[in-house]
C-alpha cells in the first residue's frame, strides 16, 4: 500500500456539497445501475417536478403520483424505493443529519439497508463520501475489490470475506485505504501502477468451472 500511495499521492476525496440524508439517499437511489450523466438528468428532472425548491422534500415525493415520477425517468422499482425512503424518513427510521451524525457507522448501515431498495453499498458510499467517516472498506465494490487484485498482483479477484480480513491492518483509516484501491485501477489502465511490498495471502475467488477446463487443458 505504501508504494499505492507514493504514485498516487495525497487523498483527495473532493468537496461533497451537504445534504439531508433524504436527498443524499434518493440521489444515490437515481444513481444505481446507471451511468452518472443519464443518473443526473433524471435528477435533474425530478428536482424540476418542484419549482422553487432545492430538492423534493419527501413530503412531497410521497404526494407525487407514480406516473409522476416515472416521467422523470424513475424505473417502476425506484419509484417504490424512492416512497418507502420518504415513508422512513417520515417515520424517523432514517434520520435527520444531526442525529445520523450521532449514530455508531455499524448502526447506520442497519438502519438504513432497511429501507427498500437501499443496500449495503449504498449506505457505505454515503458514510464516507457525505459523513466523512475515516475506517469504512466496502469489500463489496468491485472497484476496490478489483484495486486490491491489481495492486497486490493476484490471479484471482479477492472475496470479500478475504478482503475484509486482510483490511484491518488498514484500520482506522480504511476509507483511505478504499479509495486508494480505486487509484489503483486508474494507474494499471494507464501502466504506471507499482507493485505492492508483499503479496497478501487472502480468500480468492476460485475461477470458473470453465476456467478450470481451460487450464487443464493447457
Amino acid at each position: 500500500m505504501a508504494g499505492l500511495i507514493a504514485a498516487v499521492g495525497p487523498l483527495r476525496l473532493g468537496i461533497i456539497p451537504e445534504r439531508t440524508p433524504f436527498e443524499a439517499l434518493a440521489r444515490a437511489i437515481a444513481h444505481q445501475q446507471l451511468h452518472g450523466v443519464a443518473a443526473q438528468r433524471i435528477l435533474a428532472r425530478f428536482i424540476a417536478l418542484e419549482p422553487g425548491a432545492a430538492f423534493p422534500s419527501p413530503e412531497r415525493v410521497l404526494a407525487m403520483p407514480d406516473a409522476r415520477l416515472r416521467g422523470a425517468g424513475f424505473s417502476y422499482a425506484k419509484v417504490a424505493a424512492l416512497k418507502d425512503l420518504a415513508r422512513q424518513c417520515l417515520s424517523g427510521l432514517v434520520p435527520d443529519g444531526s442525529a445520523l451524525a450521532d449514530l455508531s457507522d455499524a448502526e447506520i448501515i442497519e438502519r438504513l439497508t432497511m429501507v427498500r431498495g437501499i443496500g449495503r453499498w449504498t449506505v457505505e458510499m454515503l458514510l464516507i463520501f457525505q459523513l466523512r467517516r475515516p475506517d469504512v472498506l466496502p469489500v463489496d465494490d468491485f472497484g476496490v475489490r478489483n484495486g486490491f487484485r491489481l495492486a497486490y498482483r493476484l490471479r484471482g479477484m479477492p472475496t470479500p470475506g478475504g478482503l475484509a480480513k486482510f483490511g484491518e491492518r488498514w484500520g482506522p483509516h480504511r476509507s483511505a485505504a478504499a479509495w486508494y484501491l480505486w487509484r489503483a485501477v486508474e494507474l494499471a489502465r494507464d501502466g504506471t501502477l507499482p507493485r505492492c511490498a508483499r503479496a497478501p495471502r487472502v480468500a480468492l475467488r476460485a475461477p470458473s468451472p470453465a476456467r478450470r477446463q481451460t487450464r487443464r487443458k493447457k
